[in-house]
């Protein structure tokens, strides 16, 4: 029985037309990172203070006071982290109509003087920009509103994971892809105009629902159509366009100052992303699975064209062989048997933990200060060496052994920064950023690990399923980060070691996918030893179909 690995040796595992379409599909994780982590500029909350009463403006405008004096006078001191700030949220209950305050006053004592809110709203230190907590004054007793820009954008990746998914498993790869990112369009767009705050989250929410659906399903078109030795490859690099979005994301965010005109510029890639329906196929390797067999000859043939390959007449074969395949999927079909359930439990909690780890150490990052736009683009450049590695271990060593180490390192390097004493500063940092490495590199190894683990007709809905842990993850984070850090600073880093050793424990118990092709049923999964002998088998079958100056002709060397 010939499997579609097998015709990829003839159509050619990664010619001129799967380079084509994977340079197309790395597009898809640049606009992600904008999506993912644009908060931190659209939303940003600069230093504020209440803003004057019309008498006390009156009387800073007749005086010529600045503006730093008069905070000085109308603002309270508060303890902030054990120095006293002036209030960002409160202000002196004065009736500047009645006062007899001089313009040379240097001092007020209104120590029992009442304090109360910001009843005039705030003023901002900004320098111009525009980011939509200084917009919808979400500050103070609000500021807690901030947390449910991003919150919904979770439950948006939660529900839309799931959903598109499973569509992309019923109804195909490209259709799926492309349905979603024409509502991302939409919604990226309304997201951009929304007239208040409650309209925004909702609109945020479906704009999550779209994003990371589409990523997955593009992530699983092209290890579709690519040999087994370039799916690594492929998955790393597709992967890698996020840190290239990290690192495109605080340019834009320089230049571009006002939050809405920086949300039309993350979604206008979504809208081009549409034409992408005259430039990819469908997976012939989906259309096998549903039994769609001329559709998969012909786009298989259209591919082998722009390789220059040349096909035999093995490809009708394994369209007839693959008839009995499962065509409909379900979530039973992730947990009805043994390994599958084995498998969903523990690449879960990988997701979990990951997305846990992977934005804790960037927010803690983020609270030691320093200028916003050096620090993304530093934070994006220690993603880089993570994929180099992983390019440089899996195919080497495996993928378990790195994919566990990488968990361990993340998880020791937690451990170890929060007993270095804060004196040791810089010290302190690089195994921070050790465990960033860490933690990014088993972040990256999941999704590819995950779709090697599953069979075709079921392999997009369990990376949906399982990578929900990973919005999950997004979800609890920071809560994790600074609910603990109140009871002691440290304590989120020795819950993130914990969870990361745990993940690195159980991938040691999946089996190792080097080398080996993609499943395509159950039975594949359940009994790999049967798989093993039917591949050969079937190999040997192709040998014989083939004239052997024919298949040396058709081999590629396992370079990108």
């Amino acid at each position: 029985m010939t499997t579609f690995d097998d015709i990829l040796e003839e159509a050619g595992k990664f010619g001129r037309c799967q380079k084509r379409i994977f340079a197309l599909l790395c597009m898809v994780s640049m606009p992600w990172a904008g999506v993912y982590v644009g908060i931190v500029f659209q939303g940003f909350t600069p230093d504020h203070w209440c803003r004057d009463s019309a008498a006390a403006a009156e009387r800073r405008q007749a005086c010529g006071w600045s503006p730093a004096d008069s905070r000085r006078l109308t603002l309270p001191l508060v303890n902030s982290s054990g120095e006293l700030r002036q209030s960002a949220c409160e202000q002196f209950e004065v009736d500047w109509n009645a006062t007899g305050l001089a313009c040379d006053t240097q001092e007020l004592h209104l120590g029992k003087t009442p304090t109360t809110g910001c009843r005039e709203g705030w003023e901002y230190d900004y320098e111009g920009r525009r980011s939509f907590v200084t917009e919808f004054d979400l500050v103070c007793s609000n500021a807690w509103l901030v947390d449910m820009y991003q919150a919904t954008l979770n439950v948006g990746f939660l529900v839309g994971s799931i959903a598109i998914g499973y569509l992309a498993d019923r109804f195909g790869r490209k259709l799926s892809f492309l349905m979603s990112n024409l509502l991302n369009g939409i919604a990226g767009i309304l997201v951009a105009v929304a007239p208040n705050y409650v309209s925004l989250l909702v609109f945020r929410t479906l704009y999550g629902f779209g994003v990371k659906g589409g990523w997955v399903a593009g992530y699983v078109l092209i290890t579709e159509i690519v040999g087994v030795e370039y799916r690594r490859t492929v998955g790393v690099i597709y992967q890698m366009f996020f840190s290239v979005g990290i690192l495109l994301l605080p340019l834009l965010a320089y230049f571009i100052t006002d939050w809405r005109w920086l949300q039309v510029v993350i979604t206008v890639p979504y809208i081009l992303f549409l034409s992408y329906y005259w430039l990819i196929p469908e997976s012939p390797r989906w259309l096998l699975s549903q039994n769609q067999k001329s559709r998969a000859v012909e786009i298989t043939e259209a591919m082998a064209k722009e390789n220059k390959m040349t096909l035999s007449k093995n490809i009708e074969t394994l369209a007839d062989d693959n008839a009995d395949f499962t065509t409909t999927a379900s979530f039973m079909d992730l947990i009805r048997t043994p390994k599958m359930r084995k498998h969903t439990c523990i690449l879960s909690y990988n997701w979990f933990t990951s997305a846990v780890v992977y934005q804790g150490l960037i927010m803690r990052l983020g609270i030691l200060g320093g200028n916003v736009y050096i620090d993304f683009l530093i934070s994006g450049l220690v993603e880089f060496p993570a994929a180099f590695l992983i390019l440089f271990t899996i195919e080497r060593i495996g993928r378990r052994l790195p994919f566990a180490a990488a968990n361990f390192v993340a998880g020791a390097s937690c451990f170890i920064t929060a007993f270095i004493p804060d004196s040791m500063f810089w010290f302190k940092t690089v195994v921070a950023c050790i465990g960033r490495l860490g933690i990014t590199m088993a972040f990256e190894m999941v999704v590819f690990v995950n779709t090697e683990l599953y069979p075709t007709f079921v392999r997009n809905l369990g990376v949906s399923v399982c990578s929900t842990l990973c919005d999950v993850g997004g979800i609890v984070a920071p809560f994790l980060l600074y609910r603990l850090a109140v009871i002691w600073l440290e304590l989120p880093l020795i819950i993130f070691g914990t969870l990361a050793f745990l993940a690195g424990g159980l991938v040691l118990l999946l089996p190792e996918t080097r080398g080996v092709p993609l499943p395509d049923t159950i039975d594949d999964i359940e009994f790999p030893e049967k798989a093993k002998e039917k591949a050969g088998q079937r190999n040997h079958q192709l040998s014989n179909l083939l004239p052997n100056n024919d298949v040396s002709s058709n081999k590629e060397q396992a370079t990108v």
